[in-house]
């Protein structure tokens, strides 16, 4: 199965060190049947790009506390992408969310999505107001549109190296 990981600059960096991504608490989203049921109309392809927006909003909720710890951390959404057999389905915590056990080796890792330069401004705005725009405030809900107005890059795992270094 397809997973997205929420991730961060951070994180990314660990995943070089360690050659394994390690989701925190195990926490994943994919294609998932209910995800499937959620929506009336959609091909795989783009209830996937659905699930990835999911691990994108994830991605803002890990930045805000990275950004708490050190305004520096560069602002920008990670997620990877990775092959793996087993996963828990948890649609009592979302219809894309999937729990993992354990660390998932780099040779299972698909494809890497981040955020670009650009995209800085507003996802450092957004990862301040992630939380009450889920509470359904409308200014935190605008502040986060703008950020998820921005595409992800997708990079090749062989590439994150390279991308890092030129951060």
């Amino acid at each position: 199965m397809r997973i997205y990981v929420p991730a961060t600059v951070a994180g990314l960096r660990r995943l070089l060190d360690t050659e394994q991504l390690q989701p925190l608490s195990g926490t994943a989203f994919a294609l998932t049947p209910r995800l499937r049921e959620a929506y009336a109309v959609g091909d795989d392809e783009e209830l996937e790009y659905v699930a990835m927006s999911e691990a994108a909003r994830a991605s803002l909720r890990l930045l805000a506390t990275e950004l708490a710890d050190d305004p520096s951390a560069p602002p920008r959404r990670a997620v990877v992408s990775a092959d793996v057999d087993d996963v828990t389905l948890r649609p009592d915590l979302d219809d894309a969310v999937v729990r993992v056990d354990g660390a998932i080796p780099m040779a299972r890792l698909a494809a890497v999505h981040l955020d670009l330069e650009e995209a800085g401004d507003a996802v450092r705005a957004a990862a301040a107001v992630v939380d009450a725009a889920d509470l359904g405030d409308p200014d935190a809900e605008f502040t986060l549109g703008e950020a998820e107005g921005h595409e992800l890059a997708w990079y090749g795992v062989q590439e994150l190296p390279f991308v890092l270094e030129l951060m």
